[in-house]
């Protein structure tokens, strides 16, 4: 077995179950293959506990893949294909993967969009899809100038400006953090309805085809490079407490989800170094993602 614990929440390991691959390096009653599925609703909580009560750690957005190795009263226990993360949600919220298909090719590049039931403005709107959301769609029809994609046979229907093909991704990692800001603080959040300080990175990374892991401990124990405690801090740039980590929009704005203003602010990093120390102390560190150059 292996001298090093594994990280719960990057292992699929109960005391009853585990995932195949961890054989040999953890102790189980029984170990199983997962099933591959994808997130089938605009997105989901994922929760530590098969319960409506269980604390949320994270969210899955539409089109997601995930791996199943349980299904009990409802409930599924996955892990997720991004970012590794393990934890519980709805059965009801999963649909069969088909490999053969591939990955779903476009997904929503604005903070929403908007869910039409027919393809125009005017139609009533049915619901909506959060930033990073993927699907495959099974039509484009055009209308009033306009151009829409559906996101099922029949609709509802997406405006072409709200999505783009997840093989384009954008360029600054930073300008995607920029356009969450006054979303609501909300912890385990990944999307534009509420998110923390760590979903906002992770989410706006892939946006722009990086990957970053979900937690802010996981973020600083090897996302990029680490920096001097004194180095000149540019875009881009992370830089985290105990707990939290935030976005440097240059040498000396920093961009966060923070629960003291309860939502994703921009503040001058010397003023949240002082107000930040009250509760987390100084920076532990500071860290420069690979692939990011100033703007």
């Amino acid at each position: 077995m292996s001298a090093e614990p594994l990280d719960r929440r990057l292992h699929a390991w109960r005391d009853d179950l585990a995932d195949a691959r961890l054989k040999g390096r953890v102790k189980a009653a029984a170990f199983v293959e997962g099933r591959p599925h994808r997130i089938a609703v605009p997105f989901c909580d994922l929760r530590r506990t098969p319960s409506d009560d269980g604390g949320v750690d994270t969210q899955l957005l539409m089109g997601e893949p995930v791996r199943v190795f349980d299904r009990s009263g409802g409930w599924a226990w996955v892990q997720a294909a991004f970012d590794g993360y393990v934890g519980y949600l709805p059965e009801s919220v999963l649909t069969p993967d088909d490999p053969e298909e591939g990955e779903p090719p476009l997904r929503v590049v604005a903070p929403w969009a908007f869910l039409f039931s027919g393809p125009d403005i005017k139609r009533p709107v049915i619901g909506s899809l959060p930033m990073g959301a993927r699907f495959r769609s099974a039509e484009t029809v055009e209308h009033g100038g306009r151009r829409f994609f559906a996101t099922g046979t029949g609709g509802p229907f997406v405006l072409a400006t709200s999505v783009g093909e997840v093989d384009a991704p954008a360029t600054d990692y930073v300008s995607v953090a920029e356009t969450m800001r006054g979303t609501p603080y909300l912890w385990g959040g990944r999307t534009p309805f509420g998110i923390d300080c760590s979903g906002i990175v992770q989410l706006a990374m892939m946006m722009a085809g990086m990957r970053a892991p979900r937690d802010s401990d996981m973020q600083e124990a090897g996302l990029g490079r680490p920096l001097a405690p004194d180095a000149p801090l540019r875009r881009g740039d992370l830089v985290f407490w105990k707990g939290h980590v935030g976005i440097m929009r240059d040498g000396e704005t920093l961009l966060h989800a923070n629960a003291h203003t309860m939502d994703v602010a921009s503040e001058p990093f010397a003023q949240a170094i002082e107000r930040i120390a009250t509760l987390y102390g100084q920076p532990t560190s500071r860290r420069r993602p690979e692939g990011v150059s100033p703007q």
